[in-house]
């Protein structure tokens, strides 16, 4: 067993850079919920610029340890190697970097660590079948090196679990999903909505979609404006509000301009208060991803009450407020999407968000369940 007596279990979380999207958000809230004496948490990055999460990390007690040149494997197995002897030893490495964790694992098998954890936290088999040779080489590698040196593999859905362990993933006892738990306390707060829509130059009476995610491919923001602008022409109230940062925001906001759409649509950037501009400023949460490991920010708007437009790539183990989600498929067009957020949006209320608490709360995606699960996976 890893640990003993009254030695902490240490933990060195394998990442890029610890800036808020749904793998980092989740880690923040495992940090903040476990407990930090029995479990020390230390967390690899391949970049040494500032990101969202550092000073929170370190407040709470853990490391941020730099880990240089990951595209060049003989630089960073070196700097591993002497992260390992400066910073450890470690308990468990638990790699969060899909593929390249096959890498990692490799490299923490070399330094003797006992426990060595896969966590497949998307469904990236969308980009697979567009790889070429040398990438398909090189999934195939890293594919081969999990397989070889995980002593665990953990992932956020059944269709995560495939992307990275194979078809044939519940066949092998070390796989296995483990779903995201998230701090429901944010989502009983009181919010005013007049004074957070206010901030946002959003009009009180306004009809909000909103979306929070990275502006990458993945999220579909080109087919988001698109059902935007469709329910625009049936609703001269509506407005888009987009929470998030990434590399397609200009892209989207060249769009949302040739669109007619500027004076509606709302970007709102990379923001700390997820929770309280879901309940206090959108009115439906629209999800029309081209994939997705699981979808945390799905999860948040279904414990704010929000009734969800999702896509069916979304992993259906992300419904658990049913009578708050409605599936349509990426194959209907933007005017089939349009018509059921206003269908949502016309309907009598099935459920309260008190009530769809209370199911969150229940839940596996309750931080409190997650974490134990987690406890147990590091105490093997």
């Amino acid at each position: 067993m890893a640990g003993s007596g009254k030695d902490a279990i240490r933990i060195l979380h394998g990442g890029g850079a610890w800036n808020r999207g749904g793998i980092e958000t989740w880690l923040m809230h495992v940090l903040r919920h476990i407990d930090r004496e029995r479990f020390r948490m230390d967390f690899l990055s391949h970049t040494t610029q500032h990101c969202d999460y550092d000073d929170e990390i370190r407040a709470l007690g853990s490391k941020i340890i730099p880990c240089m040149h990951p595209s060049r494997p003989w630089n960073y197995a070196r700097n591993f190697g002497r992260i390992m002897r400066e910073h450890g030893p470690y308990d468990v490495v638990h790699s969060h970097v899909h593929h390249y964790s096959g890498y990692i694992l490799r490299l923490a098998h070399q330094a003797g660590v006992p426990i060595r954890i896969a966590h497949s936290h998307n469904d990236t088999s969308w980009c697979q079948a567009q790889a070429g040779l040398w990438r398909r080489m090189y999934l195939r590698l890293m594919k081969q090196w999990i397989a070889r040196y995980a002593t665990v593999g953990l992932a956020a859905s059944r269709r995560a679990a495939v992307a990275l362990f194979g078809p044939n993933w519940n066949t092998d006892p070390r796989w296995r999903i483990l779903l995201y738990g998230i701090d429901l306390t944010p989502f009983q707060n009181c919010v005013d909505p007049i004074a957070v829509r206010a901030e946002l130059d959003i009009p009180p009476d306004a009809f909000v979609i909103g979306h929070v995610g990275r502006f990458f491919e993945q999220k579909n923001h080109v087919f988001l404006v698109d059902i935007a602008a469709e329910v625009a022409r049936r609703e001269p109230k509506m407005f888009l509000l987009l929470v998030g940062g990434g590399s397609l925001w200009s892209a989207i906001e060249q769009k949302v301009n040739q669109a007619g759409l500027a004076d509606r649509v709302v970007f709102a950037g990379v923001r700390p208060d997820v929770p309280r501009l879901m309940v206090g400023a959108m009115d439906v949460f629209l999800f029309p991803s081209l994939s997705e490991g699981l979808g945390i920010v799905l999860i948040e708007a279904q414990s704010a009450g929000l009734p969800c437009i999702v896509s069916d790539a979304v992993p259906k183990e992300a419904d658990v407020v049913k009578p708050l989600i409605r599936r349509i498929s990426l194959s209907q067009p933007a005017s089939a999407w349009a018509e059921a957020i206003l269908a949502a949006r016309d309907a009598a209320p099935t459920i309260t968000q008190p009530e769809a608490m209370t199911i969150m709360e229940k839940s596996p995606f309750n931080i409190q369940t997650s974490v134990k699960q987690l406890e147990v996976v590091y105490r093997a």
